[in-house]
């Protein structure tokens, strides 16, 4: 069954959009701003941290509220259907299955690409030391995540078909459990949980996405939102450009920052930091062409339940 429907929901979607009905705090003029983040946004992390968008709205008919959310598909479910109306970073991947859904989305930003900040891993001691020799073998990813096309691009590359695996649709914190203790061959998936499986469990990379996943992150906002107040998405936009400078200008104090938010410590937070660009601009055409290259390969798939156009895709423009 497709990740989004119009007729299912998650759990969390439902009850952020039952909360999105009730009596706000705000008064009647106040433009509401539902923000829906991972604990993996760093750039979004940092903002809520720091309380940077609550400084930067001061003053102002603006009203903040936050929702975390475990992964990138429920957190597109909920602005599909009205729950939140700005998504942090997601993968390039999360987008396609949003809009084979027919969400009403739109991309207001991109980090640049980061092809290293995701991989497959095996175990140290692990006999399998290329990507062909997964076939038949067992291999954990979070279902749609970036770390998935990964995936299936790996093993294209390798002269594989997905088919040759037998896949483990996984968490992240399930896929860890599950690589550490054996009962996956390979575990593909991005940072910081890169980083923390090579620091604490001393995984292996077998490979990254260096020539054949790019892995740009993008964030996603409601259309009709977009539409509505581009001087707030402007606001938000500006306040990620500026944090993105800031961590790769700072990495002690970012990482420093970031740790008891992931839960890890600084050196590994630095170590993922590394790898991620995040350098954000605005959604450029070529990037909306590599997002039609994920789908084709979605669809190719059968994750997709039908072609997806990315050329028409609501874009939106810096002030």
């Amino acid at each position: 069954m497709p990740l989004f429907t119009r007729r299912r929901f998650s759990f969390t979607a439902l009850v952020l959009l039952a909360a999105s009905a009730l009596p706000g705090i705000a008064g009647a003029d106040t433009v509401e701003v539902r923000i829906g983040y991972q604990k993996s946004s760093t750039l979004t992390a940092l903002l809520k941290a720091q309380g940077t968008l609550e400084k930067k709205f001061a003053g102002k008919d603006v009203h903040l509220s936050w929702s975390e959310f475990t992964s990138g598909a429920p957190l597109l479910e909920a602005l599909n259907i009205g729950g939140i109306d700005l998504s942090a970073d997601v993968a390039d991947t999360v987008p396609i299955f949003a809009l084979a859904a027919g969400a009403n989305l739109a991309y207001y930003a991109q980090e640049t690409p980061s092809p290293t900040a995701q991989a497959i891993l095996v175990r140290a001691d692990s006999p399998i030391h290329d990507v062909a020799s997964l076939k038949g073998k067992k291999v954990a990813v979070a279902k749609a995540a970036g770390a998935h096309y990964l995936l299936i691009a790996a093993l294209r590359k390798a002269g594989l078909k997905f088919s040759d695996i037998q896949p483990a649709y996984l968490s992240p914190a399930d896929g860890r459990a599950a690589f550490e203790n054996g009962s996956v061959d390979a575990w593909a998936v991005w940072d910081p949980y890169v980083a923390g499986a090579q620091q604490q469990a001393k995984a292996r990379v077998l490979t990254d996405g260096t020539g054949i996943a790019s892995y740009r992150r993008y964030y996603l906002a409601s259309a009709p939102f977009a539409k509505a107040h581009p001087e707030i998405v402007q606001a938000v936009f500006d306040a990620l450009r500026d944090t993105g400078v800031w961590v790769k200008a700072h990495p002690q104090d970012a990482a420093a920052a970031l740790a008891p938010v992931w839960g890890l410590d600084a050196q590994t937070v630095r170590i993922a930091n590394d790898r991620r660009s995040y350098e954000v601009r605005a959604v450029s055409a070529d990037a909306l062409g590599e997002q039609q290259k994920i789908a084709d390969a979605f669809l190719d798939a059968n994750l997709i339940p039908k072609a997806v156009d990315t050329q028409g895709a609501t874009v939106w423009k810096p002030l």
